[in-house]
């Protein structure tokens, strides 16, 4: 050890010795010990607090708490002053203590103590001075704040290297939200589920508040909770855009961090879980003790009622305790080492999210707190899939990410879970953390090749085709493996973590001075083109072009195999003005602005927007279910994938290395592998798309047999409006203008 290291270490350890003094310091005072309430031995299983019948037709509520290194556990319980009651549970079985206390009914708020040793220095951070939230509540009542009294260490302390050594011991109790008894005797007899295959799905990522905050046929009392989105306002659009399913940003109870606290904003998004198993009190319009259950409940109804399916953006990589300098909220004072990686100093986290810490996947724990979790929302909530943030934290064994990791095998073989839809945002922040391409056959991903690939394409920034031609295709270079199908790929463009598609033509550098940071937060990588103006600008030739970029992103999305994933407020036009990092901005930078659909120009983008999910919703051949061959199944040659150059002729491989901003896709109706439901081959029409990314015209001859005789345009994006069919008509071998920067979409006629 180091001689700065060993005097740090005798200092911290100085410190730890001097809690009650470090308390005293800080202000605390003995108070008189709260009323104490007894209880019954109860059941270890379920975990959590479960309201029933107990003995002799005894109603009450079961508790039952993981703690597997705790001296002592003490259930808390409010009433509605405040005031505090303890129940001291004495029964342990295999680390789990529990109790039966009788009359406690939904409705009732609690939390636990927890007792062990202060250490530091070996991971233990137990503190019975700190109110800590059940991680199976299944309701939340309260918000986070963040004072000194919720940290388990003398946040204040002079020495700050060794602070987080330092135990604080005044009490948290008054500063802390608490966990609700819930009463759930649901069994969604009367809901029905919609399935929609994988193949079949359009993807679109909103965010329950942001969605509804500003909409007008949202009563004003329901905007921004989970009665508005499920209000009919709500739900008409999604069935008028023709999405198949909706990705919630993170509705698990999270807490916002200090640095945001103290600069007057607040964690809009919401990756910073705190309660696995309760919906976000926040964005509840019927109440927070225990209602907001049954509002989420409703929501998913209405949601499956008009055909969409719900999918969750879940956030298991890490929790909002942070770090050693964060504070203790739930699982660190309930037991940090068995829930927490620690490094080798266990005084100190592994960090492999950027957010302070990583839960410890591969302790049975914490894996079952994980599943047990899923598996609620999925039984009890309604819910038909989950997007996990930074997947590849969770497919960690001891430090690498390993596809055969304890999580990845249990999904694989639980009968809920492998069932459902489940997206892998398959990288984390640590080394080797990008595993773009590797989940195994069970998940889809977020392909964020396509995103870049799309981006550069059409601000003419890619050597060549190749890229594009790959992720138009289905990604086949990534997922033609053990027997993955296309929609492995889930294809997007933007993100909520991003520009929005109207900043991504109107800005190439990030604008995010709102939040405080210098501008230093956010990504620079950007692949924008803004047209030659950086922002907003009133010249109508940059706006036009604009638009049109915007049409060619969407038709470029809405055309390619694989799953599409769309944005909140794209297809209307949404702007954040250039931040491309709006975590913390819950106000009209973040929110949808509804009043873009009274705009002719925005109005007639998500009328292209509807339009093409449409198209794809009745042409097989747009949403296939295997990999094109690429091989001639007939003798007339015809393939069921074909690449063309301006010149109308089949790319050789020269053409693939070649610069180029022209690409022909030629997509056959007629050799879709499988067959329908009733045992038919599959038959569509065929379809030409043409790609021009060039900033001038060029010509392009329309292949002619066996490709087709004849062409229908079906879409032109560089036409403003286009009409139920523009229906214009061209021959085989003729020679079209395509305009610069533009999509066609033709038809095989006849």
């Amino acid at each position: 050890m180091s001689s700065a290291a060993e005097q740090e270490a005798v200092a911290g350890r100085q410190a730890t010795g001097n809690g009650r003094q470090a308390a005293a310091v800080n202000g605390a005072r003995p108070a008189a010990p709260p009323p104490t309430v007894p209880a019954w031995p109860g059941a270890p299983t379920p975990l959590g607090a479960r309201f029933r019948v107990g003995p002799d037709g005894v109603a009450g509520t079961n508790f039952a708490l993981w703690a597997g290194g705790a001296e002592g556990v003490e259930l808390c319980l409010f009433d509605e002053s405040g005031r505090e009651s303890r129940v001291r549970l004495a029964e342990l079985t295999h680390e789990i203590w529990h109790g039966f206390v009788p009359g406690v009914l939904p409705g009732q708020r609690y939390g636990y103590r927890v007792h062990g040793r202060w250490d530091p220095w070996t991971g233990a951070r137990w503190n019975p001075a700190k109110l800590l939230l059940d991680p199976y509540a299944r309701a939340v009542d309260g918000d986070f704040g963040l004072p000194p009294e919720v940290y388990g260490h003398v946040r204040d302390w002079p020495q700050q290297h060794v602070a987080d050594t330092v135990r604080d011991d005044r009490d948290s109790a008054p500063h802390v939200p608490k966990g609700v008894v819930v009463h759930d005797d649901d069994d969604w007899a009367d809901d029905r589920r919609p399935k929609t295959p994988w193949a079949d799905s359009v993807i679109y990522e909103l965010h329950v508040k942001g969605f509804t905050r500003l909409h007008p046929g949202i009563p004003e009392e329901l905007r921004g909770t989970y009665a508005g989105l499920a209000h009919p306002a709500a739900i008409e659009h999604l069935v008028r855009l023709g999405v198949t399913a909706v990705e919630l940003l993170p509705v698990h109870q999270f807490a916002h961090e200090d640095h945001l606290l103290r600069r007057g904003l607040k964690n809009y998004w919401g990756y910073n879980s705190i309660g696995y198993f309760a919906p976000h009190a926040a964005y509840a319009a019927s109440g927070t003790r225990g209602q907001q259950v049954g509002e989420f409940k409703r929501m998913v109804r209405a949601l499956h009622a008009a055909g969409i399916e719900v999918v969750l953006d879940v956030v298991y990589n890490h929790t909002a305790e942070a770090g050693e300098l964060g504070p203790a909220l739930s699982l660190k004072g309930i037991d940090n080492r068995g829930y927490y990686r620690l490094q080798d100093d266990a005084r100190r986290y592994a960090d492999y999210t950027g957010c302070g810490n990583t839960l410890h996947v591969v302790q049975p724990q914490v894996l079952r707190l994980i599943t047990d979790s899923l598996r609620y929302w999925v039984t009890e909530m309604g819910v038909d899939g989950f997007r996990f943030d930074l997947a590849a934290a969770l497919a960690r064994s001891m430090h690498d990410v390993d596809m055969l990791s304890p999580f990845l095998a249990v999904i694989a073989q639980d009968p809920v879970l492998r069932r459902v839809k489940l997206i892998a945002e398959p990288w984390d922040v640590g080394s080797g953390g990008y595993q773009v391409g590797a989940f195994p056959p069970l998940w889809t991903e977020w392909n964020d090749r396509y995103r870049n690939a799309v981006r550069d394409f059409w601000r003419h920034a890619l050597p060549d085709v190749r890229e594009m031609g790959y992720r138009l295709s289905g990604s086949s270079d990534l997922y033609a493996w053990g027997g993955r199908r296309p929609y492995a790929s889930v294809n997007f463009i933007t993100a909520h973590d991003g520009f929005t598609l109207r900043d991504l033509v109107s800005y190439e550098r990030k604008h995010n001075e709102a939040n405080g940071e210098g501008n230093r937060d956010g990504t620079d990588d950007n692949r924008a083109f803004n047209g030659g103006t950086e922002g907003e600008t009133d010249d109508e030739e940059v706006r036009a072009l604009r638009r049109r970029q915007l049409r060619n992103l969407l038709t470029t999305l809405l055309l390619s195999t694989g799953v599409p994933m769309l944005v909140a407020g794209d297809e209307l036009g949404r702007t954040q003005r250039g931040n491309n990092n709006a975590y913390c901005q819950d106000n009209e930078i973040s929110w949808l602005d509804w009043g873009l659909l009274e705009d002719p120009g925005w109005h007639a983008l998500f009328a292209l927007t509807s339009r093409l999910i449409a198209l794809r919703h009745r042409h097989p051949v747009l949403r296939r279910r295997a990999f094109f061959s690429g091989r001639a199944q007939t003798a007339d040659g015809l393939r069921d994938l074909a690449w063309f150059t301006s010149r109308g002729t089949e790319m050789t491989e020269q053409d693939w290395y070649a610069p180029a901003a022209t690409l022909g896709m030629y997509l056959s109706g007629r050799d879709i592998p499988g067959r329908d439901e009733r045992g038919e081959q599959i038959l569509d029409d065929s379809f030409l798309a043409v790609l021009h990314a060039g900033e001038g015209p060029v010509d392009f001859t329309l292949p002619g047999p066996p490709w087709a005789e004849r062409y229908e345009v079906v879409v032109d994006t560089s036409r403003e409006e286009q009409g139920e069919a523009p229906g214009v008509e061209h021959r085989a071998g003729t020679e079209i203008t395509m305009p610069a920067r533009a999509v066609l979409l033709l038809r095989v006629a006849g």
